[in-house]
């Protein structure tokens, strides 16, 4: 059944979901799937994303995600209509937001809930930006590794428009990815970005044909799994994220030497060396699901119970 043919049925969204999971033999695709909505952000498609990030984790088959959308938007930000607004609602509104456990006051901001579960993924993330994306439906790709757009793309950080404040981390996010200047110029201003500019800040890594931006970023995540061993990339994206901040380079240099010795006695380790004398493929046994070697004195991994490993 059609999406069009699911709404003259009467078919919901929470009845058929909002968010699916492809695959790409190993690079999943988790695609936001309501296109005659632009793929407006609701507190349902949270809760999926979420799961579909959990379900990327726990699958070792899968090497790497890449985030996109369905249809001529990546996502239009939150649905001001359909219940989907990040925006602070009472801790007994029907949104499915609870309090926060601390302060037993404002709820959790649903896009923090995505971008958090993106920054904690054990695989590498590329968003495939096809389209407009605004408010939650930027600040989402923000912990994305790479973010990858359609030329005729726009960025749009509205928050002050719409009478609030970024979310979903962002603040913590942008200044790093694009520096301080440009994220006060964006987020001050909330006017939308044309996807030229968003590369020359560095938003994106680069720019092709709305139909070749899904394309692109599989390849690209192929390229960045193609030959190495998935607990060290873990590991890895872990380290860089996590070290971002560190005062100086002390701390990091505890954890690249635990990192290091840990790593030189795996499996992996001998795997690699035996691979490149003998000029063959690797094929490295150990697997993330076995739990991650804790490099910075906190749980690691997704098995740490969501755990921030970073």
């Amino acid at each position: 059944m059609t999406r069009s043919e699911q709404q003259e049925a009467g078919v919901t969204d929470a009845e058929t979901g909002v968010v699916v999971v492809e695959r790409d033999g190993e690079i999943a695709v988790v695609r936001l799937d309501r296109p005659d909505r632009l793929n407006a952000f609701t507190v349902q498609m949270c809760h999926e994303l979420i799961a579909a990030f959990d379900e990327c984790d726990a699958d070792d088959r899968v090497r790497a995600v890449v985030l996109t959308g369905t249809g001529r938007a990546f996502c239009a930000g939150a649905d001001l209509v359909d219940g989907g607004a990040t925006f602070g609602q009472a801790p007994d509104s029907d949104t499915g937001q609870a309090p926060d456990s601390d302060t037993g006051q404002a709820p959790a901001d649903t896009g923090g809930l995505v971008a958090l579960r993106i920054y904690r993924c054990t695989k590498p993330v590329i968003a495939a930006i096809n389209g407009p994306a605004a408010g939650v439906g930027v600040t989402m790709t923000l912990p994305a590794d790479i973010r990858i757009a359609a030329d005729t793309a726009r960025f749009g950080f509205v928050f002050t428009r719409r009478g609030i404040v970024p979310e979903a981390c962002s603040t913590w996010f942008l200044p790093r990815v694009v520096g301080i200047s440009t994220a006060a110029e964006w987020t001050l201003g909330g006017r939308m970005v044309p996807a030229a500019e968003a590369l020359e800040r560095g938003l994106v890594r680069e720019l092709v044909p709305a139909d070749r931006v899904l394309t692109r970023a599989i390849e690209l995540a192929r390229d960045m799994v193609t030959g190495t061993a998935p607990v060290s990339v873990a590991l890895t994206r872990a380290m860089l994220y996590h070290m971002l901040g560190a005062p100086g380079p002390e701390i990091p240099h505890r954890a690249e030497s635990l990192g290091v010795y840990l790593r030189g006695r795996s499996a992996d380790a001998r795997e690699g060396v035996e691979s490149f004398l003998a000029k063959r493929d690797p094929v490295f046994p150990d697997l993330v699901s076995d739990g991650l070697p804790d490099l910075f004195g906190s749980p690691a991994g997704p098995a740490a119970d969501g755990a921030d490993t970073r």
